[in-house]
């Protein structure tokens, strides 16, 4: 390889530059808009797949996010790498905001009375619970993410169709 490095990275420096970026976190940031503004296709495909992918983000469903922002985004005909960029809008710093925000409006459409008490903590043994525990907590966080994904994913499709529009127009 033309730019490989003479002394590959230790799994140690790996897993801190994936914690930590090496240059800073806005840097990463830019370059992520980059690749999304970048991708071949219109600005229709791209928005439309970035914006399934914050439309996921919002489900409590761990590890199933990547799987259903490419199956909405080819249903729809968004750009399925732009869904994939587009889930990363649920990350650790946001899921805690975009869970209390689901649950709630979960509550609410559920017509459940919340009595200012928090949801059940997550435990180790979450799995092991009964299964009554479980739907206890997902079921108004599944309610609650349909409207708010929605929302976010419409105003997520509108900025980034906007964005492409002007950057594709730029490079002609």
């Amino acid at each position: 390889m033309l730019f490989q490095r003479r002394t590959p990275p230790t799994r140690a420096e790996r897993l801190r530059v994936a914690l930590w970026p090496r240059q800073s976190w806005s840097r990463s940031l830019r370059y992520f808009g980059k690749r999304v503004l970048r991708l071949g296709a219109s600005p229709h495909a791209i928005a439309a797949g970035f914006a399934c992918g914050v439309l996921v983000s919002w489900t409590p469903l761990f590890g199933f996010h990547f799987m259903m922002a490419v199956v909405v985004a080819f249903f729809i005909g968004g750009n399925v790498l732009a869904a994939l960029f587009g889930t990363v809008v649920g990350n650790p710093l946001t899921f805690p905001f975009m869970w209390w925000g689901s649950y709630t409006v979960g509550h609410w459409l559920l017509g459940h009375e919340l009595g200012g008490a928090p949801p059940p903590p997550m435990r180790p043994d979450l799995f092991h619970a009964p299964w009554q525990e479980i739907v206890s907590v997902l079921e108004p966080m599944l309610v609650g993410a349909l409207p708010l994904g929605a929302i976010s994913g419409l105003i997520a499709y509108f900025i980034v169709r906007a964005a492409v529009r002007a950057y594709q127009g730029a490079r002609r």
